[in-house]
């Protein structure tokens, strides 16, 4: 990275502090996991654009993994006002940086099968963490519940990571992923109709 996009990326940065810290202490755990709807869905849009490429989408899905753990704990221990500061500085963040990756001269071929595999692993991020989402605002998952599932996600985006860390999805390592994806969706299902 040279010089003017880490000043690009530091202005970009500190600009979406400055917007998103005052509504770091209004922020409830249902408006961080519609955070984290809108930023799988700037992923996926991005891999299915190629603005970014499987490499670069891999990055993401690990700091993706690293903010679900944040929602997770602070789930579990209940939300503080330095917790909810806490991850929205992550999302922001995380933000920042699918905005950098999305603009550099990287270009990703949406059609290349690990791209689509890719693709298809990160819309399933976004289904699940909007169905997480609607429990919440329903009321049909608690704190723990969404905590629990939330820790589910970080281990779906850890496996999406480390599948594309080498810039390529082999169909085996979707297949693990996607084993990892129908377990989660079966415990969100178990948890939002058993209360």
């Amino acid at each position: 990275m040279n010089v003017r996009q880490t000043m690009i990326l530091s202005a970009v940065t500190l600009a979406l502090g400055g917007v998103f810290a005052s509504q770091a202490f209004a922020q409830t755990p249902t408006t961080e996991t519609s955070r984290d709807v809108a930023q799988q869905q700037r992923i996926d849009n991005g891999l299915k654009s190629g603005q970014l490429t499987t490499k670069e989408a891999s990055r993401l899905e690990k700091g993706e993994a690293k903010i679900d753990r944040m929602q997770a704990h602070a789930d579990h221990t209940g939300d503080t006002a330095a917790e909810k500061a806490r991850i929205a500085r992550a999302q922001n963040m995380e933000s920042a940086k699918i905005e950098q990756l999305k603009h550099n001269d990287r270009v990703g071929n949406p059609a290349s099968a690990s791209s689509e595999r890719m693709q298809a692993d990160v819309q399933r991020n976004v289904n699940q963490e909007k169905r997480i989402a609607q429990g919440q605002a329903a009321g049909t998952l608690s704190h723990r519940q969404a905590g629990n599932l939330e820790r589910g996600q970080a281990h779906v985006d850890a496996a999406e990571a480390h599948a594309g860390k080498n810039g390529r999805v082999s169909a085996g390592e979707q297949a693990g992923v996607q084993h990892r994806e129908n377990h989660q969706s079966r415990r969100i299902r178990h948890d939002k109709t058993n209360g």
